[in-house]
């Protein structure tokens, strides 16, 4: 009985030892593994809230909304800083971002779209939004350090007026 008791002690304690080097190994890996996945979960939030942002912009934008721009201020810069400001509001750090409103398609594709300009009416725009992965990033080690976070959306400029 005695020597089964020594026996079974010293193999318990084997097995420990063997036991804290294979979390001594795995533990590196599974720990990447884990940050990676939440870095890539904070890129998808990050470009979730900046579709959402500029599909509200956009849907602004379309609209006849001249009435509710400030003195002093153009249409498209309204339409601007009203997307940047809801891309702040829903935890992305935009006040870096590069936005613009730009045609979407025939001969003037990529040229500087004029939302208040009455010949666009019924043209489709792009608005487009790219945000540095460093100022969205939320662990020190920065796995996409130099990349960025883009997003755009198509609308067509309508001419819609709201009644009551």
């Amino acid at each position: 009985m005695k020597r089964q008791n020594f026996v079974s002690k010293q193999s318990q304690r084997e097995r420990r030892g063997t036991a804290t080097v294979e979390f001594a190994l795995v533990a590196p890996i599974f720990i990447t593994i884990v940050l990676g996945v939440a870095e890539m979960g904070r890129a998808l939030d990050a470009s979730m809230n900046m579709t959402a942002a500029l599909r509200e912009g956009g849907r602004l934008a379309s609209m006849n909304s001249l009435e509710t721009v400030p003195a002093g201020m153009t249409l498209n810069e309204k339409i601007i800083q009203d997307v940047r400001n809801m891309m702040i509001a829903s935890g992305v750090a935009a006040q870096n971002a590069t936005i613009t409103i730009t045609h979407a398609d025939g001969p003037a594709e990529g040229n500087a779209f004029d939302l208040s300009d009455e010949d666009n009416a019924l043209l489709n725009f792009r608005i487009s939004a790219v945000v540095n992965y460093d100022e969205v990033s939320i662990f020190p080690l920065r796995y996409f350090r130099g990349r960025t976070l883009s997003a755009s959306i198509v609308f067509r400029l309508a001419e819609v007026t709201l009644s009551s």
